[in-house]
C-alpha cells in the first residue's frame, strides 16, 4: 500500500465523521425551528385575541378565531404579522351587535401602525331590531330583512280607522351613520311609492316617512369607517375599513362619533 492510498484511506473516516455531525447538527436546528413555530402558534393568537378583547371592551371569555398566515417564527423575528384574520360571534360594543370578522396586513409586535384592514359585521334580524330600538317612534319589533331591503309594518289612524301601513326601507351609510329611507308604502291593500305617500298623505305619515339613522360609529373605535350597508339574504352586512394606527393610536382606539 502506497502512503497516497493510506492518507485517503484514512480521510474517508473522518469526512464520514463530519457528515454525520452535520447530519444531527440540522435535525436538532429544524427539531427547534418547528417547535418555536409550535409555540409561536399558540402564544401570537391568544396575545392577539388579548389585544382585540382588551381593545373593544369585550367580556373576558368573548370566543373568537384568530390566524396568522404563513410561517410565524420569521414574521417575529422580523417584527411584523403579514396577514391576520379574526372572527367572532354574537360581538356586543355599546348597541352594536353581529358577528364580526376582520382582515388586517402587516401588523408590527414592536409598536407602530398597521398597513391597515377591513372588517364586516353581519346583523341578524333580531340584532338589527335591538339597534332600531333606540330611534323613537320607529316600529323596531316589526322589522324585517327581505333583500335588498328592510321592512317595517305598522298602524296609522286615518279618519277615524286604524289601517295597516307597511313600509320598504332602503339601507345605506353615510357619516357613520346606518340610514333607512323610506322607498314604498303599503296602504291597506295598495302599493305606492314613498313620494307618492308623501304627496297624498304627507302630513299624517310625515314622520313615519322620515329618513331615520342610528349612529354606528360612536359604539366602535374611531379608527373603524363605516363604508357600506347591505342587505344579503336573511342580514344585514355592515363593511368598515381599519385604519392600521389603532395598533398604537389612542384617538384610533376611543370611540368614534357620527
Amino acid at each position: 500500500m502506497t502512503a497516497s492510498s493510506s492518507g485517503e484511506g484514512r480521510a474517508q473516516p473522518r469526512r464520514g465523521r463530519w457528515l454525520i455531525v452535520l447530519g444531527v447538527v440540522l435535525v436538532v436546528i429544524a427539531a427547534l425551528a418547528v417547535a418555536a413555530e409550535l409555540i409561536a402558534r399558540q402564544v401570537v393568537p391568544d396575545t392577539v385575541r388579548s389585544t382585540v378583547v382588551e381593545q373593544l371592551g369585550l367580556p373576558a371569555e368573548q370566543p373568537m378565531e384568530v390566524e396568522v398566515d404563513g410561517i410565524l417564527v420569521p414574521q417575529l423575528i422580523a417584527g411584523v404579522l403579514t396577514d391576520v384574520r379574526i372572527a367572532s360571534d354574537d360581538v356586543t360594543v355599546g348597541s352594536f351587535s353581529g358577528d364580526v370578522t376582520a382582515h388586517a396586513e402587516g401588523v408590527p409586535i414592536r409598536g407602530g401602525a398597521a398597513e391597515g384592514g377591513t372588517a364586516e359585521v353581519r346583523m341578524s334580524t333580531e340584532q338589527l331590531r335591538s339597534l332600531l330600538a333606540t330611534i323613537d317612534g320607529f316600529p323596531a319589533e316589526s322589522i324585517e330583512l327581505e333583500g335588498p331591503n328592510v321592512t317595517a309594518s305598522t298602524e296609522v289612524d286615518l279618519l277615524g280607522a286604524t289601517i295597516p301601513l307597511g313600509l320598504v326601507l332602503a339601507p345605506s351609510a353615510a357619516g357613520g351613520d346606518l340610514l333607512l329611507a323610506p322607498v314604498e308604502g303599503t296602504v291597506g291593500e295598495v302599493t305606492v311609492t314613498a313620494d307618492q305617500l308623501r304627496q297624498q298623505l304627507g302630513g299624517l305619515l310625515e314622520p313615519l316617512l322620515q329618513e331615520r339613522s342610528v349612529c354606528i360609529a360612536s359604539s366602535l373605535p374611531a379608527a373603524l369607517t363605516l363604508q357600506s350597508i347591505e342587505v344579503v339574504d336573511d342580514e344585514l352586512v355592515a363593511g368598515f375599513a381599519i385604519d392600521g394606527g389603532i395598533i398604537s393610536d389612542p384617538a384610533l382606539q376611543a370611540n368614534g362619533s357620527c
